[in-house]
């Protein structure tokens, strides 16, 4: 009986019917009493078949109900055959759509949700819009396979969640998707995989100690979690997320606090690097300073023959972004007697947590601590000499001339990561000018 469905299935094909051999398919999968006593030597042709027409018919929903079949007969006897399915649906899927952006010539969907296409207000725009026939094609050759794609990885993810033998592959496709994300500009559904992705998570640290349950307790586990939302907080920067980027610090931070030992410091340079660019992006120049410090001193202690060039480029970047954060109020009891709100002071604190400090660095602290472990004195001379300018010596009458010789330097690199410290200098130097000038005049009339 199954065999002359098979056939159907390829007559229907033959003569342009792929919905009819779709539902043929779709009968054979949903007969268990046929499919489960067939090898996958037998089915996996067959199920490569079904994904094929679903691909071409852009049926997701109907391609997760095969696959939901074909996992539930292969994750335990044969994950390869599961996974080689899976990969293959996956890459029709990409194929197809990356054809639909070449024709439509659209880099992007100008649309805000694909999971809700068709509103209300897009209709009644689309009817009053003079959009000319290039726009109209755009709309209905590559939006519906993004969709389709953005769809698929969705349901390879529900699908995957739970089982561990086939965990590798539910954060590859997760990588692929943050991927996805990135290429359409896609920032609705970077967020809603985020969600989902931190959904999983919870849902997995609460399943049953099982053989064949993901369980967050497994170093493997651990590892895999941590590079994925390494990945997600990478493309949230790049995608210019910084809220994403910030909640994604905050579960890498927190899978490092269940693993029994600390990440590799490969890991650990890679996190304490986009911590400070979160930091910089928010305009916390000391929390971002403190960042760098961190891997500072990671780096000094992970490679213990550094070159002098290396140990004093990342010296110098310290050094400016140290420099850089504003000088504290000299009012201090004033500020907490007025201070009504204790959330700062909580942020900090939650935020010195996630450097791994016991509390939240001060200007004075850092500016101490790079000079008690040697950043100043790896530092370039010139960049000495403007620590010395702005924090040591009294040269009120020529402090502006010498630091304004060291930020045109700067300035003239612009591919440099040091030009980013250059309005911060300007404004320190004319509050430290402000200070010495008082300073001086105070001393004159006494």
């Amino acid at each position: 009986m199954i065999l002359f469905r098979i056939i159907y299935v390829s007559e229907f094909i033959e003569v342009g019917k792929p919905a009819r051999a779709l539902d043929t398919l779709q009968e054979v999968f949903r007969n268990k009493k046929w499919t489960y006593n067939w090898s996958e030597s037998v089915l996996e042709p067959i199920m490569f078949k079904y994904l094929d027409l679903c691909v071409e018919l852009k049926k997701s929903h109907i391609a997760k109900e095969g696959l939901f079949q074909y996992r539930n007969m292969f994750q335990s006897v044969n994950v390869g055959s599961l996974e080689n399915v899976i990969r293959g649906y996956l890459r029709m899927a990409e194929e197809k759509t990356d054809a639909a952006r070449k024709q439509s010539q659209q880099a992007v969907v100008d649309i805000d949700d694909l999971d809700n296409l068709a509103t209300p207000e897009s209709i009644l725009l689309s009817a009053v819009s003079g959009e000319d026939a290039q726009d109209r094609s755009d709309r209905t050759i590559l939006t519906p396979w993004v969709k389709f794609l953005w769809e698929s990885y969705c349901q390879c993810l529900e699908l995957l969640r739970t089982n561990a033998h086939v965990e590798t592959l539910y954060h590859d496709i997760a990588r692929m998707a943050f991927q996805f994300c990135l290429e359409y500009n896609r920032k609705t559904e970077f967020r809603k995989l985020c969600e989902k992705l931190r959904k999983h998570l919870e849902d997995i640290s609460k399943l049953p100690q099982m053989v064949s349950n993901v369980s967050i307790n497994k170093t493997e586990t651990q590892q895999l979690n941590l590079e994925t939302r390494l990945n997600q907080l990478d493309s949230a920067i790049q995608m210019e997320l910084w809220q994403e980027a910030y909640k994604a610090i905050e579960d890498i931070h927190g899978l490092m606090n269940l693993s029994k030992k600390m990440p590799i410091p490969k890991t650990m340079a890679n996190y304490y690097q986009k911590l400070a660019m979160v930091f910089w992006k928010a305009g916390n120049n000391l929390f971002h300073a403190a960042a760098l410090f961190r891997l500072f001193q990671l780096s000094k202690d992970m490679k213990k023959n550094m070159s002098q060039e290396e140990l004093q480029r990342m010296a110098n970047r310290v050094l400016l972004a140290t420099l850089s954060i504003p000088l504290p109020s000299a009012h201090p009891e004033f500020d907490r007697f007025i201070e009504t709100d204790k959330s700062p002071q909580e942020k900090a604190q939650k935020l010195a947590v996630l450097l791994g400090l016991p509390q939240p660095p001060s200007r004075a602290s850092l500016l101490r601590d790079i000079v008690r472990l040697n950043v100043v004195a790896s530092a370039s001379h010139q960049l000495q000499d403007l620590y010395n300018w702005l924090e040591v010596e009294f040269h009120p009458l020529e402090l502006c001339e010498k630091v304004d010789t060291i930020v045109k330097n700067l300035q003239n690199d612009e591919t440099s990561p040091l030009v980013q410290y250059v309005t911060a200098l300007r404004d320190l130097t004319f509050i430290r000018l402000v200070h010495q000038v008082l300073l001086l005049f105070l001393q004159s009339i006494e």
